[in-house]
């Protein structure tokens, strides 16, 4: 999904976390639950035109130039936010091998996400990533011992027979694409627990770590396969791909601070209508029926996973750290 991945949509960019549930978000003063609600349908939609742009790039520009581009634009609008103190706290992060593994995580699931949609519609992709608050909840069991009961397992399940429908593995249009972007979506689910793991680092510095790292990949990586830019616009489109994703996160992030996660998250499952709206209107993609039959098992058990944790928990999930 930024690909996410954002959350995507994913990718450094893609979609935010749906159900870690692991830090409370004191509003006390400013609770908005419809300006939150608006927020946070206004940053999905962002998103989507995020990824939308993306898939529309990619059909001419290499992934990893892409991917250059887009963290350049992030970092000319963060630079004015960090100021020089916020770059040094950047530097003294703690635990800093787990820090740069999940900035490793972030420009993996990015690069899939980009890689898939050069080939699979918007839909497919997104349906791919939705599922990675399901795989969270199997990985928080592995390695963060927490306690799932047997309905969230249950709902897992159901979650899993959701993408083994939408992949396709026995179709003709099953393919490495389809494969890349599952990869993706397992890589955006080690990016949430390691969120989690991390979650006492400043939010503003765990996402520009991540917006470097996808300079730094795009630095290395672009040069091999670079291809000449048509126009100075379509360089600033590539730029302004990172800013639109900046500005979503800014979006969703208030989003969770205005109102409860368990009104707005909900929203957050608007992104596949997103890109069914757009893949068929920009793309002239149509959704098979067993892409929309996995996505609904998908959202389905998601939402289930979500609501079922915050009640257990009473916690709210952490803020968007992307992009």
């Amino acid at each position: 999904m930024n690909g996410a991945p954002p959350p995507l949509a994913a990718g450094i960019f893609g979609i935010p976390p749906m159900t870690s549930a692991s830090t409370r978000i004191d509003r006390t003063h400013d609770e908005n639950i419809p300006l939150g609600i608006g927020l946070m349908v206004l940053g999905m939609f962002m998103f989507s035109v995020n990824d939308v742009l993306g898939k529309w790039m990619v059909a001419t520009y290499a992934v990893a130039q892409l991917m250059l581009l887009r963290s350049v634009g992030a970092v000319m609008v963060m630079t004015p936010v960090l100021g020089r103190p916020g770059h040094a706290e950047m530097l003294r992060m703690p635990r800093p091998l787990l820090q740069a593994l999940r900035v490793v995580l972030a420009t993996a699931e990015s690069l899939c996400f980009y890689t898939a949609v050069v080939v699979l519609p918007l839909a497919d992709a997104f349906t791919y990533y939705l599922a990675g608050p399901i795989y969270v909840t199997v990985l928080a069991v592995i390695f963060l011992g927490e306690k799932v009961g047997w309905r969230r397992w249950l709902a897992v399940l159901v979650g899993f027979v959701g993408v083994v429908i939408a992949l396709q593995p026995g179709a003709g249009a099953f393919g490495w694409h389809a494969l890349i972007a599952f990869a993706g979506s397992l890589f955006y689910a080690a990016l949430m627990i390691l969120t989690r793991v991390l979650r006492g680092t400043s939010p503003t510095v765990m996402a520009a770590s991540q917006v470097w790292g996808g300079v730094l990949f795009g630095a290395l990586a672009a040069p091999v396969d670079w291809v000449p830019l048509a126009s100075v616009g379509d360089a600033l489109l590539l730029a302004l791909i990172g800013v639109i994703a900046v500005t979503a996160i800014v979006m969703v992030n208030r989003s969770l601070k205005l109102a409860p996660a368990s009104v707005v998250v909900p929203y957050q499952y608007t992104l596949i209508l997103w890109a069914v709206v757009f893949g068929y209107f920009v793309f002239g993609g149509i959704p098979t029926l067993p892409t929309m039959i996995g996505a609904l098992l998908i959202v389905a058990s998601g939402l289930f996973i979500f609501f079922r944790e915050n009640k257990v928990t009473k916690v709210e999930p952490d803020v968007v750290t992307g992009p």
